[in-house]
């Protein structure tokens, strides 16, 4: 797999998404992240217009249900054509091991998302009441994930080199909570520069506000794509 920027949609309605993407290029051939919020909202039509125009769809769902109902989620998934799919690792090795087989026959890669970048050491254990410290947690949890199938994980780029080492060096690291230099961290806890990403081995980052908000978002991606690529 490339090594891609993934652009996070977090948009109030689709007119407001496709005058951002209308910023690039046709021929850039973008990653994008599509979130709850935006899913819920206009659901698979949505998905299948951005994958008709070109685009690779990361679907961050984080999918957490009993093993049979997610099986046949991902099933359905499956036909959509989606290059990543989420579920939460802490629904368990049945569970995971079910969502691989639901994509079956289809070239989604499943991400088993470990800890949210929202919570840090503190709301780990004062609020969830896990004992273990939060990387060791996040370790244990991409291990789960890695013994049932799934492709890789989603996890603060902090993570990263413990993962990879407790699992695989093919096991894919997918970071969220990238900020550059110059960003507000805002309500994300565990956070890495691009540069700071690359560096720790993460397989692909998402970055979302830092270019969607920006006054010219194709000018800042190709920021942050510069400071992950050199």
């Amino acid at each position: 797999m490339n090594k891609p920027v993934i652009v996070a949609l977090d948009f109030a309605d689709d007119f407001e998404c496709i005058n951002f993407l209308n910023q690039f290029p046709k021929d850039q051939k973008l990653f994008l992240k599509i979130g709850l919020e935006m899913f819920c909202q206009f659901g698979y039509p949505f998905v299948r217009n951005l994958r008709e125009r070109g685009y690779n769809i990361f679907l961050d769902l984080k999918l957490h249900d009993i093993p049979n109902t997610v099986k046949r989620t991902c099933e359905m998934i499956a036909k959509w054509d989606v290059q990543m799919l989420t579920v939460h690792a802490s629904g368990g090795a049945e569970m995971i091991a079910a969502a691989k087989k639901g994509l079956a026959g289809s070239d989604t890669k499943l991400l088993a998302v470990t800890q949210l970048t929202s919570l840090g050491q503190t709301e780990l254990r004062d609020e969830l009441q896990v004992p273990l410290k939060s990387q060791d947690y996040v370790t244990h949890l991409a291990k789960l994930a890695f013994d049932n199938k799934a492709d890789g994980v989603i996890s603060s780029a902090l993570e990263v080199p413990m993962i990879k080492q407790a699992t695989s060096e093919d096991f894919l690291c997918v970071t969220p909570g990238i900020r550059p230099k110059a960003s507000q961290v805002e309500d994300q806890k565990r956070v890495a520069t691009p540069a700071k990403a690359k560096t720790l081995g993460s397989d692909a980052i998402v970055v979302g506000r830092p270019i969607t908000l920006a006054e010219n978002g194709y000018q800042a991606y190709m920021n942050i794509c510069k400071e992950w690529n050199k």
